[in-house]
């Protein structure tokens, strides 16, 4: 791993925050991660994005359009609305410099972003790309996709996966974040969380999967009718048969921020939930129901705190940046620029059954 990283971010909102905090954090957990320079950060606004230099030790900070004639980073962070992603990659992978990408999800908003982003290859511009799926970085979750990935489960007959949030209940909320409530794909429930769900199912299952059907369900006075506010959609694992069932929603009261991963297959099956962040459960045949305590098992091994403490969602991004910044990958499932679009195409394909019914 390289010693010493530039970094700039191209957003500084909320989810911004979070990625900074995992750069700082990440010397703690890390012997080997680089030393961070925070070089600068670019928003429209100017209060925001001098606020968010000052608060979190960024350099400089500079309107959007300034950043593409950068020539001191190393890696770059997309962190703006969901319908900036494409084209601000499009116009990062043109930095002669900039050696690292990190596109939060989902990747795009339309066919058009798609159709733009299938000439992209890492031969073309020899960019490591990662995208912001960080669930796939829980401890738990790598376990139980190593699990998965021996074979001993047989093949997938049905699967679940479930994102559930409660937040958009409170209608002082939805006043707050009424820049959300568009339709889905540029935003809403099945984009926002259905594409981490989109993202798990394609790591443990491939990306032969197909979207049979969809529907969206809840509303209030206050919301536009097409707003997506909870989709559930029919999938099949076109490669084996299997059929499941995705539920993203942002109105499921008493949730919180809760999800849930199952995957029966024809020798046993897989569980997890977030009711249990650290663990997953697994039934063979001639073991039983297990429940596995993976805690904080991240390679290379952690000292702080421990490695038998709770990982949290916060650990979890924080082992997604050491990956992005050049830390060792064995035994890690990395959610490159192909992945990105296997999860944008289905993400597509629900907006597709959606507008249609």
């Amino acid at each position: 791993m390289s010693q010493f990283m530039r970094v700039g971010f191209l957003g500084a909102g909320g989810i911004a925050q979070a990625h900074a905090y995992a750069l700082d954090a990440m010397k703690f957990y890390y012997a080997d991660a680089p030393q961070i320079e925070k070089v600068v950060v670019a928003s429209p606004t100017s209060l925001s994005r001098e606020s968010f230099a000052q608060r979190f030790g960024f350099s400089e900070a500079i309107p959007p359009d300034k950043i593409w004639q950068r020539d001191d980073l190393d890696a770059l962070y997309l962190l703006g609305p969901n319908d900036t992603h494409t084209p601000q990659l499009l116009a990062a992978v043109q930095m002669p410099h900039l050696k690292r990408i990190f596109v939060e999800k989902p990747l795009g908003v339309s066919y058009q972003d798609l159709d733009a982003l299938d000439g992209i290859t890492q031969d073309d511009h020899g960019k490591f790309i990662v995208m912001g799926f960080q669930y796939l970085q829980k401890s738990a979750i790598r376990a139980a996709l190593n699990h998965w990935k021996s074979g001993v489960f047989g093949e997938p007959v049905h699967f679940r996966a479930e994102y559930l949030h409660s937040s958009y209940l409170d209608s002082a909320y939805r006043l707050k974040h009424k820049d959300r409530l568009q339709p889905a794909p540029i935003n809403g429930a099945a984009a926002d969380l259905g594409s981490h769900s989109l993202s798990l199912l394609v790591a443990f299952l491939g990306e032969n999967l197909a979207i049979r059907t969809a529907a969206a369900s809840g509303g209030f006075e206050d919301v536009p009718q097409a707003s997506d506010l909870c989709t559930t959609a029919l999938i099949e694992d076109l490669g084996s048969g299997a059929i499941g069932t995705l539920v993203s929603s942002r109105i499921s009261a008493g949730t919180g921020d809760h999800f849930t991963l199952e995957i029966y297959g024809t020798e046993g099956t897989l569980r997890f939930n977030t009711s249990h962040p650290d663990s997953y459960l697994s039934y063979l045949p001639l073991e039983g129901w297990r429940q596995h305590d993976v805690n904080s098992d991240y390679q290379p091994h952690s000292k702080f705190p421990s490695d038998y403490m709770p990982s949290g969602w916060l650990r979890a991004l924080v082992h997604h940046h050491y990956l992005f910044l050049g830390g060792d990958t064995t035994g890690s499932f990395i959610p490159d620029l192909t992945h990105g679009m296997v999860v944008q195409k289905l993400l597509m394909q629900i907006a597709s059954h959606l507008h249609s019914n």
